[in-house]
């Protein structure tokens, strides 16, 4: 046994939110157990599903049977945030891993967040994250998301050559302790509980540490609508998040929140051209720099990387808007 290897003395529980994952559930849960059994990590996994009906839970079971490590668990709630706190109510580890089954995990990256985490001391240490695709539609989202124009320069966003302290980033370590001191995700969200939960551990005290020396893959949609989709939701749920804690958005958040406002001044445009104007601006923006990475990348099929940022921009825009108007109407009737 290496050094290294005796080093790890904390419990750890991985968490798998998952609802229909049967393509990607057990290729990650062989991955995390034989890791774990190569660093020598005292790490168990809790598979929560939220109601599949793709096979999933089949598979779950099986992988249950064949490694002692691995429990599955039923959550009726479905969203993630109720299956991370379900995992941790019965929990006796010191840390948990929040894993996403269709993200990739490089070797080592459970042992890396636990020798980070020793060695900075943080309650939460998150990650970043590059976004990769299957030629065609889904590698021009990949692109997008990838640029400084479609994720606004966030930090774990971009590789991170050397780790530093911020106020969010892609979930992956948490202690426990602090997990529950602050009351765990806040199950109401759907999206966005990530960021609450960030500015709830903030708040109380807790340090937050983006790991230079590991990322993760993330698997983007494949598809304009449900590209949309997401990003409405995710608009939606930075609204709640916003109003919620009184938080300032940051600029790279208040961009895009520009697009449904726009949208609707160029309704206008039967009575005046120039009504247009900063629709037609961002849409001819978001084009040019799609293009640019296409002939950067020397891909015309990256090409459409502008038409998934005018998606990404504008469903989150839209969502963010409906987001706060839900908001005003609930308060209004409960008062």
């Amino acid at each position: 046994m290496t050094e290294t290897a005796t080093q790890h003395t904390a419990k750890v529980l991985a968490v798998i939110p998952c609802l229909n994952e049967a393509y990607y559930l057990a290729s990650l849960v062989d991955h995390l157990v034989q890791d774990a059994a190569a660093t020598a990590l005292p790490l168990t996994i809790a598979i929560v599903d939220g109601g599949s009906t793709d096979g999933t839970v089949g598979i779950a079971q099986a992988l249950c049977a064949r490694y002692p490590s691995v429990t599955l668990l039923h959550n009726k709630a479905r969203i993630q945030s109720a299956a991370v706190n379900l995992a941790v109510a019965s929990t006796d580890a010191d840390f948990i891993i929040r894993v996403d089954a269709h993200a990739g995990y490089p070797d080592g990256f459970c042992a890396a967040l636990i020798a980070e985490q020793k060695k900075i001391n943080a309650d939460s240490v998150v990650v970043s994250m590059e976004t990769i695709g299957n030629p065609g539609f889904q590698a021009a989202v990949a692109a997008a998301q990838n640029s400084k124009l479609g994720n606004g320069g966030s930090a774990h966003r971009n590789s991170a050559g050397e780790g530093c302290w911020v106020d969010h980033g892609h979930h992956a370590l948490m202690r426990v302790s602090a997990f529950r001191a602050v009351g765990g995700y806040d199950e109401t969200f759907s999206h966005n509980e990530d960021a609450e939960l960030d500015l709830r551990l903030r708040k109380a005290g807790f340090k937050i540490w983006l790991c230079g020396g590991t990322s993760i893959l993330y698997y983007p949609r494949s598809s304009p609508l449900p590209l949309f989709r997401q990003y409405f939701n995710f608009g939606k749920g930075r609204a709640r998040t916003t109003l919620k804690h009184r938080a300032r958005p940051r600029l790279r958040q208040l961009a895009p929140t520009a697009v449904a406002p726009a949208a609707a001044l160029a309704l206008l445009t039967p009575f005046t051209a120039l009504a247009a104007f900063p629709l037609l601006a961002w849409a001819f923006i978001c084009i040019a720099y799609g293009l640019k990475i296409g002939l950067r990348a020397d891909d015309r099929s990256l090409f459409a990387a502008g038409p998934a940022i005018m998606l990404m921009h504008s469903g989150w825009s839209f969502g963010f808007w409906c987001g706060v108007a839900g908001e005003v109407l609930k308060r209004k009737g409960s008062q």
